[in-house]
């Protein structure tokens, strides 16, 4: 069905106006050209719209009952083609991420970054640490070391120093670091971990025989379920500190790296790579230290 809708337009204004000269002079056109257009409309219609008074117009019941449906609805187009007009054009962001920082960090703050940057459609990739960008066609990485690696820009995120967690029934026999000589310590694919936990404890390292794990998130979930000991980046199991689910039994902290958003050098910066960088400062510098929770 076709729509006349400069039609509309012409009955809209001279609806509203109750005049075809006012009506003419909105539109920016001559006033003979406002009443063919209204006097097209009422011959499809079948209907007079308006009745002619000496110094005017007024509606008929059947313009009462037209008028508020075309206003609202030529006021949902004019929006429609402003927020159109002003739209920032999408753009795809192709993240990867250490899968601690992606579950522990990032997750639960997506919903802080898609309105903060709603123009970037976000692409999340997990890994253990070990990232080609190149190869995976990622913009940028987020991953845990020292920020040392060749070909690449690292910009810091946040330090992530170790602690010992357990789960609170295993934490109930420690009182002191070398308790947990008698207790399964789970360990990480970077072997010396304990070695220089206890060091910085002031306590010898026993014989470690816990089982290894790839990933920070299940060696955690190792440690929940009762496994073991294991040593863990405190700022990102605070979810699982406050549910009880890993309690810390000591204070004492390793500093072996931290988190750092990567990319190649020979990658240009994007819109939506400066968007994502600019978001994560902005999310470190207003959200409050969380407690660490000891025990006991």
């Amino acid at each position: 069905m076709h729509l006349p809708l400069n039609a509309l337009r012409a009955f809209e204004a001279s609806a509203r106006h109750l005049n075809l000269t006012r009506a003419a002079e909105e539109l920016h056109v001559t006033q003979t050209a406002v009443s063919q257009h209204i006097r097209k409309l009422e011959d499809r219609l079948g209907k007079p719209l308006f009745r002619r008074l000496p110094r005017g117009l007024a509606l008929t019941d059947e313009a009462q009952a037209l008028l508020p449906v075309v206003m609202e609805s030529f006021g949902k187009l004019e929006r429609a083609l402003e927020n159109l007009a002003h739209a920032r054009p999408r753009e795809v962001l192709t993240v990867g991420a250490v899968g601690t920082f992606a579950v522990g960090w990032l997750l639960p703050r997506l919903r802080d970054f898609q309105e903060a940057c709603p123009f970037v459609d976000l692409r999340l990739l997990t890994h253990n640490n070990r990232v080609d960008m190149a190869g995976e066609g990622l913009d940028c990485a987020i991953r845990f070391g020292d920020g040392a690696w060749h070909g690449t820009h690292a910009q810091h995120i946040m330090d992530a120093p170790l602690s010992p967690m357990c789960a609170p029934a295993l934490a109930q026999g420690l009182r002191v670091p070398s308790d947990l000589a008698c207790q399964p310590l789970l360990r990480s694919y970077r072997a010396d971990e304990w070695t220089a936990w206890f060091e910085a404890a002031g306590v010898p390292c026993p014989v470690v025989r816990g089982a290894v794990f790839d990933s920070s998130l299940t060696l955690a979930e190792a440690a929940a379920q009762g496994a073991g000991a294991a040593l863990l980046p405190v700022c990102m199991f605070e979810r699982e500190l406050r549910q009880g689910r890993l309690v810390r039994p000591f204070a004492v902290e390793l500093h072996r790296g931290a988190y750092w958003l990567t990319r190649l050098q020979s990658r240009p910066v994007t819109a939506a790579m400066h968007a994502f960088q600019g978001w994560l400062a902005s999310a470190q510098k207003i959200e409050p230290k969380q407690a660490s929770a000891l025990y006991p």
